[in-house]
């Protein structure tokens, strides 16, 4: 049977038949589903007939296979027939999970007249003369392309275009639920950065943003970096961006729980892929006094270690300046902070001992974290993980639905590095000091003060920008 926690990403609904005259034919079901570790969320009468009772009973498992030896546990009583047995969550992805509306009447030919020909010409024309206007008269004010190429998708890793739509689809769920921003999957069936690069330019026009999502490194940073020299609206990669802006608004909290300040802490982060990168990147910046990041090689910046990318180059000089080498386990002795965005099971709970007092830790490995979070619990004072069934959840969707309401409210032409940290300023100040504790450093994604908070820092930031621009134009053309 499956050791995982039974939860609604393995939910299925069993539906049963059982005599009508055994009264002891629901319990036993019920029963054997528990004694099986699954988790009965709830119980349907379908139908009574005068011998026979058809109800649905819907569980929680671990994971497929215990989804399965659930099934079997139950088909085995005597007197129940399990009749037939459906997938929630592929039933809830059947068709897809988005759709187009339209936002104006279409009923008469008055409607018709103004929304489509011949009124929309006087709209077109407008928009040929004053380009800008598009933002203002068309989608593209409210509109976010989700650009994937399949190539590191979730935990999952390169399963191409087609199989990542379901996760494009289901971030475009969550910008319109959480910032009310309209988003649309781009899947691109090539994983060349010249054609992602120049397909992305091609459909801008219809978009105010681009989102990139699960492109594996380190294509998507030069891929990122050549669309946001190239186009005039905010590109943003959520897999480094958001993540990071996440991280360091719960570090921010967490180290006010334990008294320490980030310019004295050292921190040992696990992973130099795209998060990796950029989780770093917002860490110096903000001022943090030590940082060792290590990848399976070892620990960057150290002798032993191979520096084969630029990434890897960028951090040696930046990072390590003991150049002490060895693994993950090295870099944690005499550390703070440890963050992982790397790869499961890396640590044992007894590992942390050699952290300095209080440590703080970050295992963001999904689904499967890098290091046991209640065995972590004994030895760190917090704790958080990526797992939505676990306390300190870091999860994207803190940063990035706010951060594109505030770009996109901004009509800014970036997101910058500035507008990242008054991003994950604004996210940690949501927990007040009322809230603050080991087990709440970090607001809940349905927590309705997280993305008017965020957005409103953006779009503060992104204006002072853009006038600190303009008066900087002013002078130069003086």
């Amino acid at each position: 049977m499956s050791a995982a926690m039974p939860n609604a990403s393995y939910s299925i609904t069993l539906r049963l038949r059982m005599s009508a005259d055994d009264p002891s034919a629901i319990g036993r079901t019920t029963t054997a589903i528990g004694e099986a570790a699954g988790a009965v969320t709830a119980l349907d009468f379908v139908e009574t007939q005068r011998d026979v009772v058809v109800i649905d009973v819907t569980v929680n498992a671990g994971d497929a296979a215990h989804a399965e030896g659930i099934t079997d546990a139950v088909d085995a009583l005597d007197g129940v027939e399990v009749h037939r047995v459906s997938d929630r969550t592929f039933l809830l992805h059947l068709r897809g999970k988005l759709e187009v509306r339209s936002r104006v009447p279409l009923a008469t030919r008055d409607d018709l007249s103004m929304a489509y020909t011949p009124g929309v010409a006087r709209v077109c024309r407008a928009i040929a003369d004053t380009p800008d206007d598009a933002r203002r008269l068309t989608i593209k004010g409210n509109t976010v392309a989700i650009v994937t190429d399949g190539s590191a998708v979730l935990g999952l890793g390169d399963i191409g275009p087609a199989a990542a739509l379901p996760v494009m689809e289901g971030k475009a769920a969550l910008f319109k639920r959480f910032a009310g921003i309209d988003a649309w999957p781009v899947c691109l069936d090539t994983k060349d950065p010249d054609q992602i690069v120049r397909t992305v330019e091609a459909i801008a026009p219809v978009y105010g943003g681009i989102n990139l999502e699960d492109i594996s490194a380190p294509r998507c940073f030069e891929i990122e970096d050549r669309l946001r020299a190239s186009l005039d609206i905010p590109v943003f990669h959520d897999d480094q961006h958001g993540t990071a802006i996440v991280v360091m608004a719960a570090l921010i909290n967490a180290l006010r729980l334990v008294d320490k300040r980030l310019d004295d802490v050292t921190v040992a982060l696990s992973g130099a892929g795209a998060a990796g990168m950029a989780i770093a990147r917002l860490l110096l910046r903000e001022g943090v006094g030590e940082l060792l990041v290590a990848d399976a090689d070892g620990i960057i910046g150290g002798d032993s270690h191979p520096c084969v990318h630029e990434s890897h180059v960028w951090l040696r000089e930046r990072t390590n300046h003991e150049r002490r080498s060895g693994t993950i386990t090295d870099a944690i002795a005499g550390a703070d902070v440890f963050i992982g965005v790397s790869a499961p099971n890396l640590l044992r709970p007894e590992d942390l001992r050699t952290m300095r007092p209080d440590p703080v830790v970050f295992a963001l490995a999904n689904p499967d974290p890098e290091i046991d979070p209640v065995g972590a619990r004994q030895h760190a004072a917090v704790v958080a993980t990526g797992r939505s069934d676990q306390p300190n959840q870091i999860n994207n969707v803190l940063a990035f639905p706010g951060i594109f309401r505030g770009a996109l409210d901004a009509r800014a032409r970036y997101i910058t590095e500035d507008m990242k940290a008054a991003a994950a300023r604004a996210l940690a100040e949501v927990v007040t000091e009322d809230e603050l504790h080991p087990s709440h450093i970090i607001p809940s994604v349905f927590s309705d003060r997280v993305v008017p908070v965020v957005a409103d820092a953006v779009r503060r930031q992104a204006e002072a920008e853009a006038e600190a621009n303009r008066s900087l134009t002013a002078e130069v053309t003086e």
